[in-house]
């Protein structure tokens, strides 16, 4: 089998590609564009997969696509593909898995992109986050996929069309043999007619096709310069403007490039050296800046190549992100360079951890027990739509609509940085399932008062109370009290939570909790940090009065 991006990547970082490097001169200032703005230069490009699919959602290509190893089989811890978790609240259908069930009990569903919504959804944050264009990505079209691919192709065109995007192909080459005749054949057939879309991408005046892989040292790319060199050329005499998806170290033929693809690599209209997994550290970042992409820039300018580095949010699994510092510091150094474009890598690449779609917050919305990272991950609450804020910001920098920063102005929960630290629920809106007469109303659980209390009806259980914190807070920690001079008794209770107020999963429970009034009368719930907006406490039991009964709740973050 071919190596991957990923199993490529991987092999180089742990050689010593940065150690190879000679001396470089660098370029005091920012190159110009080669190009006037246009669909590519001056905005960003998101790279699309598309690649997911599940049984049932009427993919020819069948099975779990790129969600399992073994296709044929569902998901599964054992069986899988991917490393981070898509957040499923906004698609309209999910795909049970063999996945334990998400840490608040959810069932784990995975969404399939051959489903138009799913694209729509796609294609829709797309819009409202600043992701001008997308790039999508064609292998081999001729093998198994290659009917999926073509409907893929179809869908990602009427979701750009629909959302006011842009989109453009992008073969990658690997493991594709007969790329030469194949690749040409496919664009005469099959894809250049969606250049007739409105929503297909042009840069001066031409429509825009990349090829990825052409030069990188593996063998699953072993083309000779001369092929690689024909096919760019002939794209181009088609009217394409052609964009390389290059090897980091393109300009020297070294690491991970092969030499003697230099003709080939000034060939293209613009060059979009690959970035993903070349570092995780900030200060690898700023290392490439200096010594690789300044002397990038400097060469493409000399020769009238656009430039487009890859930036990315870095590699959620391993701990890269730093609750959006690195992708910021990517940010930031490109647009600082001069960078005449920005592709971000990826939109949808759950396999590799570098997705800027909406992921999984917390282990509530996660498969409990598989160790797959939220995006809480490193103790700072995000919103699942942390990266696509972070890269709308990106392109107002890149655009001169935001000045240039190195401090991320996007704080990782809107409103502000951190959740706040104090009590989530004091004050808020509060209601139950019945109350007590007038005096025990809800309200009096979150009035700071502990002789007020709310009680339910009597002699009927279940019964619960709940609270609107008024937007979704991450919730770890709920302190529960009654009167201080009440006598000791025993609630059984459970805690659920809510993003929408109409679907609860639980939080912990169902658990018997014992007030006591050596104790003060109080105790407190523990449970992994879940994001919600509303907080319900679910009442089964009372060992000391026939009703549910709560002087005070305050809920944590931590």
């Amino acid at each position: 089998m071919a190596p991957t991006r990923r199993t490529l990547i991987r092999s180089l970082v742990a050689g010593s590609a940065l150690a190879a490097l000679p001396d470089l001169a660098l370029s005091p200032t920012p190159a110009a564009a080669a190009s006037p703005p246009g669909d590519v230069v001056g905005k960003v490009t998101v790279g699309y997969q598309g690649w997911f699919s599940c049984p049932g959602d009427g993919a020819p290509i069948g099975g779990w696509w790129h969600w399992s190893r073994d296709r044929f089989q569902s998901p599964s811890p054992a069986n899988t593909t991917i490393v981070s978790w898509p957040d499923m609240r906004e698609y309209t259908r999910g795909y049970p898995t063999a996945y334990p069930n998400l840490g608040d009990g959810r069932p784990a569903t995975l969404f399939s992109s051959y489903d138009q919504q799913t694209v729509d959804t796609h294609f829709r944050w797309m819009r409202e986050y600043g992701c001008d264009t997308a790039a999508l990505q064609r292998f081999n079209p001729f093998g198994d996929e290659g009917p999926t691919r073509d409907a893929m192709a179809v869908k990602v065109r009427s979701a750009a069309e629909r959302f006011d995007r842009k989109f453009y192909v992008m073969y990658d080459v690997t493991g594709w043999t007969s790329m030469r005749t194949q690749l040409k054949e496919d664009w005469t057939t099959r894809m250049s007619a969606h250049t007739a879309s409105p929503a297909y991408a042009r840069q001066n005046g031409r429509p825009v096709v990349c090829v990825w892989g052409f030069g990188f040292a593996d063998d699953g790319r072993p083309f000779a310069p001369d092929a690689c060199l024909d096919v760019v050329r002939w794209l181009k005499a088609q009217g394409c403007y052609v964009i390389g998806g290059v090897p980091t170290y393109w300009r020297q033929g070294i690491n991970d490039s092969r030499p003697g693809f230099g003709e080939v690599y000034r060939a293209f209209d613009m060059l979009s050296p690959w970035m993903v997994g070349r570092t995780g550290t900030l200060d690898g970042l700023d290392w490439f800046h200096t010594n690789v992409n300044v002397p990038d820039l400097a060469d493409c300018a000399a020769h009238g190549i656009d430039y487009q580095p890859c930036v990315m949010p870095g590699d959620l699994s391993a701990g890269h992100r730093r609750h959006g510092d690195f992708y910021w510091r990517h940010l930031y150094n490109m647009v600082r360079l001069g960078a005449q474009g920005l592709y971000v890598s990826m939109f949808d690449e759950f396999n590799e951890g570098n997705q800027i779609a909406k992921t999984s917050e917390t282990g509530a919305a996660t498969p409990a027990g598989t160790g797959i990272r939220a995006l809480d991950e490193d103790g700072t609450a995000c919103s699942s739509d942390y990266y696509l804020r972070l890269t709308a910001d990106g392109g107002r920098m890149l655009k001169g609509q935001l000045a240039l920063t190195p401090v991320r102005p996007t704080p990782p929960v809107v409103g502000g940085g951190q959740p706040p630290t104090g009590d989530l629920a004091a004050g808020r809106p509060a209601s139950a399932s019945s109350q007590q007469g007038g005096p025990y109303g809800p309200g009096n659980a979150v009035d700071g008062d502990r002789g007020s209390y709310w009680e339910s009806a009597n002699g009927a259980f279940p019964q619960w109370w709940q609270v609107d914190l008024g937007a979704t807070r991450p919730v770890a920690r709920l302190v529960l009290a009654l009167p201080a001079g009440w006598e000791a008794r025993m609630q059984t209770l459970s805690a659920q939570g809510s993003t929408d107020g109409a679907t609860f999963g639980t939080l912990t429970g169902p658990v018997d909790v014992r007030f006591d009034p050596a104790t003060g009368n109080q105790a407190t719930l523990t449970f992994a940090a879940t994001g919600v907006r509303y907080l319900r406490v679910r009442f089964t039991a009372n060992t000391g009065w026939p009703a549910g009964q709560l002087a005070t709740l305050s809920a944590y973050a931590s």
